[in-house]
């Protein structure tokens, strides 16, 4: 193990090395991680919280509600941790910068398996296990769980993720030695599709919309029934919660019998996965250093090929268009994330199929519209997410080439632009088709149709905006993954300003589109000062989203600008 620390101390280092170098930014940035970090923890316990004392206080059935959400809560966990495993232990087995250097060095591939095994856990599986921390205590508080249980759902935590991690190790081994020279990053194209849809398909299969419906059962006992079905005893899921049941239960003979289970199976993971390694993971490293081959073959980007869409921009502007096109269909790498993005969006669209309205007695014309409403606000956010994965790193996926941008023919402004319209177009399509179809699936009034496109259609521009411009303020050319960047400080601050904007906007409009849903409801017109309020939210929301076109955009010119 001294040659397996020796490997590790590197990156130990750099974290303490970071933090002395630069003291006073590192305090600030960790006050604002930790401080964000907090109110979404606490917003984690307070919603557990509250639904776990509402299953509470449902007599007979509470605790079954209850054991099936920690089933839900555990499966998902799981599926993400496997997910992300996978997408870090390949960047950190084959493709980082360094291993040309590591492997060079007296140590067998073994011990430098096991080394980048041990960081791609740790890179993989924290930021899980933070946030699932509030989960556990909401149970614990509410069932006045004694520390024997919190202590099963640490170890419980740490086994998953091994488990996890030693799943990822093990597909991302075989696949590295059986797969041609260069087909590796194709390879896990057709995985993270394969995950992708695993994940939908369990999250369907579990049909969480039961929850508020049981009079689809014929009687409450099969309702209760079909909630107590036990889940397959050779998922890690089933011992994890099996174990932690048992433990709220205080049968802790059972409990440990479980934790037996989970633990003896990440053992063994770990155990092969190294023994592997000596054999499968050179071989595969060799493998992984050829050119990868592209799973779509890009001959309508040839270069004298031009998209017919270009041909009226001017020739640098046009060229400069064009090379963005080309390297975006060229690195395939991010074309897994968009089959998530889409399967994700067909989940989001379904489930505004499946809400029970008129199960509530509520009016539902009085839901639909209210959904609708907030619905802008939801399909602001995806597209968010969205954008911080593809528009926000656009500027730093020049790396070190960003001096040929300087160097050309082409102003810092009209280089930025030309990011900002060519990711603009689909970013706004997508947002529109997302709010079109779930207003015709909640079939809301014309007037809620019309606003939610018009509102979507103004933010749209001003969240890629935000991505452009703190995209090129808080710029990282140097990373060995330039789409890490929105982990990073500039990342976490878009993602704040995108929150606070589409907040405003959201909150602005509230009032006025009540006042207005509810007079047409009742037959009647709006005061003079109703008009006022309507006219006045309005001419805000639109203020507002055109400085955050133009604040961020200068923002980041001006940084580049002085950029040396």
């Amino acid at each position: 193990m001294n040659a397996v620390w020796t490997l590790l101390t590197p990156r130990i280092l750099s974290f303490r090395n970071g933090a002395i170098v630069d003291a006073q930014r590192y305090r600030i940035r960790a006050a604002l991680f930790g401080s964000l970090g907090l109110l979404f923890w606490a917003g984690i316990f307070a919603v557990f919280y509250r639904v776990l004392k509402y299953f509470r206080g449902a007599e007979g059935f509470g605790d079954i509600l209850a054991a099936k959400l920690l089933s839900m809560v555990l499966v998902t966990f799981f599926a993400i941790l496997v997910f992300s495993s996978i997408i870090t232990s390949l960047s950190k087995l084959y493709l980082s910068r360094d291993l040309v250097l590591v492997h060079a060095l007296p140590v067998s591939p073994a011990r430098i398996f096991l080394s980048r095994w041990i960081e791609s856990t740790a890179d993989s599986s924290w930021m899980v296990v933070i946030f699932s921390l509030p989960v556990f205590l909401s149970y614990g508080i509410v069932y006045a769980a004694g520390p024997g249980f919190y202590a099963t759902a640490g170890l419980s935590l740490l086994s998953m993720c091994l488990i996890a991690s030693g799943i990822s190790a093990l597909v991302v081994l075989v696949v590295a030695v059986v797969l041609p020279a260069g087909r590796l990053r194709t390879v896990f194209l057709f995985l993270a599709v394969i995950i992708t849809l695993g994940l939908i398909l369990a999250f369907r299969l579990m049909r969480p919309e039961r929850l508020v419906n049981p009079e689809q059962f014929q009687t409450v006992m099969a309702y209760l029934k079909s909630m107590e079905t036990p889940g397959s005893p050779f998922l890690p899921t089933t011992w994890m919660m099996d174990a932690l049941l048992a433990s709220l239960k205080g049968a802790w003979r059972e409990s440990l019998f479980h934790q037996a289970l989970s633990w003896s199976c990440a053992v063994s993971f770990v155990f092969v996965a190294t023994g592997l390694a000596g054999i499968l993971y050179f071989p595969g490293f060799s493998r992984a250093q050829t050119a990868a081959e592209r799973l779509f073959p890009t001959r309508w980007l040839r270069p004298g090929r031009r998209p017919v869409l270009l041909r009226f921009l001017p020739p640098p502007v046009r060229a400069l268009a064009f090379k963005e096109t080309r390297s975006f269909f060229r690195d395939q790498t991010a074309w897994p994330q968009l089959f998530m993005v889409v399967a994700l969006i067909a989940v989001y669209l379904y489930n505004f199929s499946v809400l029970p309205l008129d199960k509530t007695p509520i009016r539902t014309v009085y839901l639909q519209n209210l959904f609708s409403f907030l619905n802008m606000g939801l399909a602001s956010f995806v597209l968010t997410a969205i954008a911080s994965r593809f528009v926000f790193p656009a500027v730093s996926m020049e790396a070190e080439a960003f001096w040929i941008i300087r160097s050309a023919p082409v102003s810092i402004r009209t280089f930025l632009w030309v990011k900002f319209f060519l990711y603009y177009v689909p970013l706004v399509i997508l947002a529109e088709i997302l709010i079109v179809v779930s207003n015709l699936l909640l079939g809301v009034t014309p007037f809620m149709m019309g606003l939610s496109t018009v509102t979507v259609f103004a933010m749209v521009p001003g969240v890629v905006a935000l991505a452009v411009g703190l995209g090129a303020a808080y710029p990282d050319f140097k990373s060995e993954n330039p789409a890490q960047a929105v982990t990073s400080f500039g990342g976490l601050l878009f993602m704040i300003c995108c929150a606070g904007f589409i907040g405003v906007v959201i909150i602005l409009e509230a009032g006025p589109v009540y006042q207005v849903f509810m007079a047409g409801l009742r037959g009647g017109a709006l005061s003079f000062f109703q008009w006022v309020w309507l006219v006045v939210s309005f001419a805000v929301s639109l203020v507002l989203c055109i400085l955050a076109i133009v604040l961020p955009m200068r923002m980041g010119e001006r940084h580049l600008l002085n950029l040396e």
